[in-house]
């Protein structure tokens, strides 16, 4: 059986060479992203907002083909506006997440699409939702994805924590975000966040020149050799 060369197929298309974030608390979630989006290696947007609203309190991560999951976006968005008219309920979070889990599983020969669902209904409250390239499905308390996401899989180990409140969510993704950014060439910008509770929907953002700042280390190559450093040298003889 021939198999399609998704390479070949999406050949010089606009990508969100990304990193994504959603994180769960006790009364909400808190999604985030940076706001890079290329053409192989031209940034073709700084500030693009990757944070989708598909309902009143639930939001999505998009990473992969912008066209694709676009497209995938607004025909979860227009489902879930249909199934809140026709139930008179608002829909669950776990709805639209199956909602984008059936596109993505459908067409995932045709699609290059990495999504994170996140927000807060009546039926569980706060609940995360990662599908992955293929179209998996899994309900996790915080989910990365994205190219940047696989520089910082270890920092989120080793830090996340259950029972946080809000603004240790908060700063928990604000710094993951900076690290991923400041390690992965296709992702970087500036840093939106979206946190939802019962109450609202609060957006944040952090400029580029107020991230977070890590250990970057020292210029090595091309330094300057100090006239003292080399007081103390002895010539290394050599063979006429």
């Amino acid at each position: 059986m021939e198999t399609i060369d998704i390479a070949r197929l999406k050949s010089g298309e606009v990508n969100l060479g990304t990193s994504i974030m959603a994180v769960q608390f006790k009364d909400g979630v808190v999604v985030g992203a940076d706001s890079r989006t290329t053409t192989g290696s031209y940034i073709a947007n700084r500030v693009t907002d990757k944070l989708t609203h598909v309902h009143d309190r639930i939001y999505c991560c998009r990473s992969g083909s912008a066209a694709d999951t676009q497209a995938i976006a607004d025909i979860v968005h227009y489902y879930l506006q249909l199934h809140a008219q026709t139930s008179g309920a608002p829909p669950s979070v776990h709805t639209a997440s199956t909602m984008f889990q059936k596109l993505c599983y459908d067409n995932k020969d045709a699609l290059s699409a990495g999504i994170i669902v996140a927000g807060w209904d009546k039926e569980a409250g706060p609940s995360v939702y990662n599908i992955p390239l293929g179209g998996g499905l899994f309900k996790q308390p915080w989910a990365i994805g994205g190219s940047g996401s696989t520089y910082v899989y270890g920092y989120c180990d080793a830090t996340y924590q259950e029972g946080w409140d809000r603004d240790q969510t908060v700063e928990f993704v604000k710094n993951t975000l900076a690290l991923a950014m400041s390690r992965d060439g296709s992702s970087g910008g500036v840093i939106r966040m979206c946190v939802i509770t019962e109450d609202k929907v609060e957006r944040l953002f952090v400029p580029g020149d107020q991230l977070p700042k890590f250990w970057q280390g020292k210029e090595v190559l091309g330094t300057e050799t100090k006239d003292a450093d080399l007081a103390g040298a002895v010539a290394m003889a050599v063979d006429a």
